[in-house]
């Protein structure tokens, strides 16, 4: 996963540590490095997986004498359990110690574990106000279909916070003023639905090459917003005929920054409407691929776009919105429920 940063010296007046289902890595990164380490809502954790395939999300402090248990210090991962670098005990999945190297392990010796929910390979936790369990779950997605491409994943980390990311969905003066979309207009009113909010909005941009107008996009997108920590943007576009996924997942770090990962996903296009340049004689798959990190790279240039500006904002509890802002007060008044108990 690529990775930049940016740092600020401004910080937000919301409460860092909304509850919500946040982003952890990709299920191939977990299979791939055995052992994970985060710096995650405040606390060190580490992630691993066992033989048949489960996920632990977990603090990273061994309860027997204190150990840190990422592999900076010498944990590790053996026959899917994790070891601690400082006396050898054992943890299995559920977070219970399983074994140590000398004696018969104690039953009180467990970790803190964090619930997990796994989509399409990517996997969030959840963190609960007060240490409470989930309140409110993830979306079912459709399967991984062969027409859909890998998961492409872009990520960045500077001075926010979940709400300011996750309020861009449905501020549309900004798609226009920031980004430079045309005929933004908002299809139906924003619903809200417990801890979910749904936005849908139309626009267009041009694409240009060398300062000259090449195409323009004409673009229908569907938001789905769960918590502040999962967003996820079904896109149509319509003069190609091609649809693309894309996750939006910010996670607070350490109360004052945060990581926005980015995570696409475009549909095979077998009858496009228009040819995109270049593209016409490449093989599907191939194009599919190529398409993918075009899309994702376009996304990220408008996040670095937004980074400028979250980077130095403050949060006004009271703005002084215009009837052009979109229902940002609705909104807000949606994200109380994740810093009440």
């Amino acid at each position: 996963m690529k990775d930049s940063r940016i740092e600020h010296n401004d910080l937000t007046t919301l409460s860092p540590f909304p509850e919500g289902w946040y982003f952890i890595a990709s299920r191939k990164e977990i299979e791939k490095k055995k052992l994970v380490q985060r710096t995650w809502m405040g606390k060190q954790i580490v992630v691993w997986c066992d033989e048949e395939d489960h996920i632990c999300v977990a603090e990273a402090i061994c309860p027997h004498l204190g150990s840190e248990l990422g592999p900076e210090a010498g944990g590790r991962v053996r026959n899917g359990c994790l070891v601690c670098p400082f006396h050898g005990f054992e943890y299995d999945v559920t977070g219970q110690c399983v074994a140590t190297p000398y004696a018969p392990p104690p039953g009180s010796a467990r970790l803190k574990v964090f619930e997990t929910r796994e989509i399409v390979g990517i996997v969030f936790a959840w963190w609960g106000l007060g240490g409470r369990p989930p309140q409110w779950g993830l979306p079912e997605l459709p399967a991984d279909g062969t027409d859909w491409s890998g998961l492409e994943f872009r990520s960045i980390q500077f001075q926010g916070h979940p709400q300011e990311t996750s309020e861009n969905s449905v501020d549309l003066g900004h798609l226009r003023y920031v980004h430079g979309y045309s005929n933004v207009n908002q299809i139906g009113s924003v619903s809200v639905d417990g801890a979910y909010l749904k936005s849908c909005v139309d626009f267009t941009r041009n694409q240009t090459i060398a300062g000259k107008k090449v195409y323009t996009y004409d673009v229908s997108t569907v938001i789905h917003v769960y918590g502040l920590g999962c967003s996820f943007v079904e896109i149509h576009e319509h003069s190609i005929d091609m649809d693309t996924r894309l996750w939006v997942l910010t996670t607070p770090i350490d109360g004052k920054c945060v990581e926005l990962v980015l995570v696409s996903q475009v549909r095979q296009v077998l009858k496009p409407k228009r040819w995109i340049i270049g593209m016409r004689f490449l093989p599907l798959k191939l194009r599919t691929r190529i398409i993918n990190k075009f899309i994702i790279a376009s996304q990220m240039r408008d996040v670095l776009q937004d980074v400028v500006i979250w980077n130095r904002k403050q949060h006004l509890p009271h703005p002084r919105l215009c009837s052009s802002d979109g229902e940002i007060r609705l909104f807000r008044r949606h994200c109380e429920q994740f810093y009440n108990l």
